[in-house]
This record gives C-alpha cells, structure tokens and sequence, in this order.
C-alpha cells in the first residue's frame, strides 16, 4: 500500500514531475528526456496502469482518495495528497478532475515490428496539435486501427493534452515514430500496404471509388491541420483519396476526416 503524504509547499522537490504542465515546450523537453508522462483523471489514471505503465508517484486532492482507493492499495508508489490551491500552483492551472499520476514510459516498438502483424494503419506527418493527436488515437482505437506511425516532427501522443483527448487510447493502440520521413515510407510499402493519402483535392478519388476496406493491407496518410499532406508526403503515396462535401464545405479538421476516413478503411471488419 502507497504512503500518502501530505505536502503543503509548492515548491516541494518531491512534486518535481508536476511542475510548470502548462509550459508546453519545457514539458515537450522534459517528459521524453526524463522518461515521464502525466496521466489526468481517474480514468486515464486507471487505463493507463491497466495498459501496463508503471506509476511514478500520484498527485491527488483529498476527495479523490477514496474513489482511488483500489489503486493506491496496489501502489509502492508514493501519493501526495494536496489541496487543490497547491495543485494549482505547482502545475500551472486549475487541475479540475482531481487525480494526476506521474508514469514512466515505456520502449517504443519499431514500425516494421508492428507492421508484421498490422493490417489497416494510420500515419501521421506533421500533426504537431496535442489535441488533434488525441482525437486521431481516439478514432483509431474505436474504429479498429492496428497502429499508428508518426512522422519525426508530430506531436508527443503522451503528452498531457494528448492522452487526455484520447481518453487514454492513446495506450490501446500501438504507435511508433519514423526516422526518416519521406523515406520511411518506402519499407511501408514493402511490407505489402498500400499508400492511401486523405487530401481535399478534387483529383482524388472519393473514399466510396477506392474502397479501403476491400484492400489486404491500408495505410491511410493524414498532414497537419491546415497545410495537409506535404508535396513530398503526396508523391510518395499510391493513391489519392478524399471525403466528399457538400454546402460549399472544403474540408474538416483533421480529427474528425480520421474518424470518416477509418471507419471507411476499417468497415466490415469485426470490432471488439
């Protein structure tokens, strides 16, 4: 069973993992160099310890501590007990749900591990939006991706606004970043996908012509909000596809064309 400490200074070493979860650039350093993510709520705390991350310390305000009682028994971690004006001093806002737990992370697998046993994959280039991220894993979970693969300069999935969108799927769906982009492309399509790239153009095929979901293997490309799939990006893809629209719409939000464009790529296949 996990000490509970009660600790009334903000400036309290011990709360070293919660400091400043705001400033976005210093966490962005700090979280992947230090080997940490933060999990918030008792949700994303409970999913992220049943997807096998091994909890660093917790930082909760006194009312949570019963409705985490099954986890803190099970912990050799410590949980720092607070008060919420002292949570929000140490990390920079109103920390509503409660409940932060500090997790370590763990080894990221390599793509071409998960692209031996994948068959319908999503990959990102430059979504450097956390709560784009968050959306994008949250869809794939639900709507049956196998894996993700990131280009190097898109967002961290683990970061806090990222797992928080996701409603911690970011931990059910496995992910691995590429080294080389566009280049790491190419062993995709070795590995017996076929490069499907989600742009507005109107030259593209609608995802109704293609249909994806009769494809043996997919790996649906998506670009960053706004400026999309780059040139490079577009050229090294097999095939273009888009959603079509109407009202004079041109495009969604990246988030929300994965949801449309996965459930396409992954219809008829069973869901669990």
């Amino acid at each position: 069973m996990a000490d509970l400490i009660t600790v009334d200074d903000p400036d309290d070493p011990r709360l070293h993992d919660y400091t400043g979860l705001t400033d976005v650039e210093l966490r962005r350093r700090r979280e992947p160099a230090e080997g940490l993510f933060v999990a918030e709520g008792e949700k994303v705390i409970r999913r992220a310890g049943q997807a096998g991350y091994e909890m660093r310390s917790m930082l909760l305000s006194a009312k949570w501590i019963d409705a985490l009682r099954d986890v803190i028994d099970e912990l050799s971690a410590p949980v720092y007990v607070v008060s919420p004006e002292l949570a929000e001093q140490v990390t920079g806002y109103h920390v509503h749900r409660g409940a932060l737990a500090s997790m370590r992370r763990k080894p990221l697998p390599t793509a071409a591990g998960l692209l031996r046993t994948a068959r319908r994959v999503v990959i990102m280039e430059s979504v450097n939006d956390h709560t784009n991220i968050g959306a994008i894993f949250r869809s794939a979970a639900a709507l049956g991706m196998d894996a993700v693969l990131l280009s190097p300069d898109c967002a961290d999935p683990l970061y806090r606004r990222s797992v928080k969108v996701s409603m911690g799927a970011v931990f059910s769906v496995p992910y691995a970043r590429l080294d080389a982009w566009p280049q790491d492309l190419e062993p995709v399509r070795e590995a017996g996908f076929t490069l499907l790239a989600l742009t507005p153009d109107g030259t593209a095929r609608t995802l109704d012509e293609a249909a994806p979901h009769r494809m043996e293997r997919v790996a649906l490309m998506l670009g960053a909000e706004g400026s999309g799939l780059s040139r490079r990006a577009l050229a090294a893809a097999d095939a273009w596809v888009r959603i079509p629209m109407s009202h004079g719409v041109d495009s969604l939000n990246v988030g929300a064309a994965a949801a449309v464009a996965f459930y396409a790529v992954t219809a008829g296949r069973p869901r669990t």
